[in-house]
Formats: structure tokens, C-alpha cells, sequence
């Protein structure tokens, strides 16, 4: 098992940029592919980035890309999620969520493929 813990959320103007981070404790990270999701008010959870448990394959969704990378650093068990060009519609609550694979270079992009979940950092982008 493992416990995930986002941090690196806050207030931000429109334009601007924020890093988030997720820490992994437990099992190595390493055994986990990893994904960032959202849910703003009113609105379903949403999809964001996910990354392969070696880091080699990313993959994002269309509201995201071009200005959010998703990346890893598996001696520090955290993923990272850094986002540019951050627009009001930005604003969220944004989850990391992990799911242990056997694949090296298997990402996944739904919500029910990930059993691990961190408890949410706040992103609030302002005009």
C-alpha cells in the first residue's frame, strides 16, 4: 500500500505558474504508475496528466497540454506536476493517484484504474 500527500497548491493570478508536488510513502513509488486529476466546484473529477512507473511515457489531457508537465523522480518517490500559462478555469481541488503495475511503460487515464489517492491540494487561479 501506499499514502500519497500533494502539496504546492495556492492562490495564483492567470498567467501564471505553480508546481505541484506528490509525496509517496509506504511502498516504493517506483512499482506505481501515477496520475493527476481535479475536480472544481460543481464539476466531476477530471483527468489531467499520467506518467509510467519509469517516467519513459506521459500522457495528458487535451485542456492540459502544452502547458502541464507531468514528470517523476523515483529516488524521491514524488511526482510532480507543473503547470504554466494557468487559467481561471484552472481552478480545483488537484488529487495524485497511483496504481501499482507490472508495467514498466503503461500509463492509465481513468479515475476507477487508480486505487491510491492523496487527500487534494487547492489551486485557485484569479483574473
Amino acid at each position: 500500500q501506499v499514502q500519497l500527500v500533494e502539496s504546492g497548491g495556492g492562490l495564483v493570478q492567470a498567467g501564471g505558474s505553480l508546481r505541484l508536488s506528490c509525496a509517496a510513502s509506504g511502498r516504493t513509488s517506483s512499482s506505481y504508475a501515477m496520475g493527476w486529476f481535479r475536480q472544481g466546484p460543481g464539476k466531476e473529477r477530471e483527468f489531467l496528466a499520467t506518467i509510467s512507473r519509469s517516467g519513459g511515457r506521459a500522457y495528458y489531457a487535451d485542456s492540459v497540454k502544452g502547458r502541464f508537465t507531468i514528470s517523476r523522480d523515483n529516488a524521491k518517490n514524488t511526482v510532480y506536476l507543473q503547470m504554466n500559462s494557468l487559467k481561471a478555469e484552472d481552478t480545483a481541488v488537484y488529487y495524485c493517484a497511483a496504481r501499482r503495475s507490472i508495467y514498466s511503460d503503461t500509463y492509465y487515464y481513468t479515475s476507477s484504474d487508480y486505487a491510491y489517492w492523496g487527500q487534494g491540494t487547492q489551486v485557485t487561479v484569479s483574473f
